[in-house]
């Protein structure tokens, strides 16, 4: 039996509520299922909620994008306290610098051809965080290009015509953020975009002093290799394993949460979590 501690719901840019995601578990036969939303944890509520009535732990997460080294990575948190001040106050802006960018890669489109407007774009979102994900789906849905991926190839992506930066917080920052609210960090997906792992070596020497608690082993592009170095580097640095598929649902097509031919994430890393987390209480 397999869990899965990266998942997204329609509160950011999955395409399933958390509700359906939780069902969907079940019916995988997901012991546990985390949710870690992008920036936000609006929909943790309903996954508990769900995950009590259908048998299914569901560990409540967030996914936060950063930079460290003018590079981006994402930090995943488990068990923060979403009502912490801080916290809240950090995700806010977050959220705001989100709504910002829409904005300005709304106008880069009609100075395109392409006009999207505000109100199109809060339907295809329906609730919770609004992103690019959404834009490219617009896309799609008008014809401009085929797939999501062609709508982030050809417009979206870093360098892209219709691209905008946002804020993000420095690396540590983040860390820090979320160990202040009571959470476990993870460094998630470490391959993405460090295929030969060159840099992060300097990462976790950077972030295990900041409060770094784990690294993202088992994901569904890691290949044998890089789990190998992965698995020194947490035993170099005392790092706890995690692993997920990072389901977005129909947004991404062909995937599925961990478990059968995906990928299978030990249920055993999740009970040496909340040892790390009894540990520092």
């Amino acid at each position: 039996m397999s869990i899965d501690l990266h998942t997204h719901s329609n509160f950011s840019d999955g395409t399933m509520t958390p509700t359906e995601l939780v069902a969907l578990a079940r019916h995988k036969k997901l012991s546990a299922l985390a949710l870690t939303d992008h920036d936000t944890m609006a929909g943790i509520e309903e996954a508990v909620l769900a995950g009590a009535q259908m048998g299914v732990e569901v560990v409540p997460g967030i996914e936060i994008s950063v930079n460290h080294a003018q590079v981006e990575y994402h930090i995943l948190g488990y068990w923060a306290d979403a009502s912490h001040s801080v916290l809240a106050s950090a995700l806010s802006r977050l959220q705001g610098a989100r709504a910002e960018r829409n904005e300005k890669i709304l106008e880069k489109l009609k100075g395109l051809g392409i006009p999207v407007t505000a109100e199109e774009l809060q339907v295809v979102s329906e609730q919770g965080q609004t992103g690019r994900p959404h834009i490219a789906r617009i896309l799609v849905e008008r014809g401009v290009v085929k797939t999501m991926r062609e709508a982030f190839d050809q417009f979206l992506k870093k360098g892209e015509v219709a691209y905008a930066s946002r804020f993000s917080y420095d690396a540590a920052e983040a860390v820090a953020l979320i160990r202040q609210a009571g959470g476990l960090t993870v460094l998630a997906h470490p391959a993405q975009n460090d295929p030969e792992l060159t840099r992060l070596p300097a990462v976790l020497a950077a972030l295990v002093p900041a409060g770094l608690d784990g690294i993202e082993l088992y994901y569904p592009t890691h290949s044998h290799k890089i789990k190998k170095k992965l698995r020194e580097l947490a035993d170099q640095h005392d790092l706890l394993l995690t692993g997920g598929s990072d389901y977005h649902g129909e947004v991404r097509p062909g995937t599925s949460l961990a478990g059968g031919k995906n990928i299978f994430v030990p249920p055993e890393l999740l009970e040496k979590m909340k040892e790390r987390l009894r540990l520092r209480t």
